[in-house]
């Protein structure tokens, strides 16, 4: 298992586990009309622009996993983390989100999640990410907003 930063040539194929990955994430909602699943090509072009995206590839050379993040004002906010759902359980997450981490060391960190994912949550906590805010998005939706200081 490799962790790198992402080419460009590589947003397709991230974009694609992406597809895959956040199935989860739709299923607690009973649909598929979220933001992960409704991003294109171009809006994950604009966020490798604006930051840095991490990949993991597996011993085949294939993308099992990535994370997204960039700095503004002295916080990295980050996004996109994901695993594909067969290699889940096993330590991934945690290594990209420590390795993001490593790419802007000494600043806060922020991320967001919904209410109802409690395994990302756990992973973060366990991570010493605290929960700082909530937001209530829709009827259905909220989100759980954590930080690491």
């Amino acid at each position: 298992m490799t962790i790198k930063k992402a080419e460009k040539e590589d947003l397709q194929k991230i974009l694609d586990l992406q597809y895959i990955a956040y199935q989860s994430e739709a299923k607690l909602f009973n649909n598929s009309d979220i933001p992960p699943l409704k991003q294109t090509l171009a809006d994950v072009e604009n966020e490798y622009q604006k930051g840095v995206i991490l990949e993991v590839l597996d011993e085949n050379n294939e993308i099992i996993g990535s994370v997204r993040g960039y700095c503004d004002g002295g916080t990295v906010y980050i996004g996109k983390l994901m695993v594909h759902p067969r290699y889940q359980g096993r330590g991934i997450g945690t290594k990209l989100l420590l390795e993001m981490e490593k790419e802007y060391p000494d600043r806060r960190y922020e991320l967001f999640t919904s209410s109802r994912s409690s395994k990302n949550i756990a992973l973060y906590e366990r991570l010493g990410y605290k929960i700082f805010n909530d937001k209530q998005i829709t009827d259905e939706l909220r989100f759980v907003y954590l930080e690491k200081v």
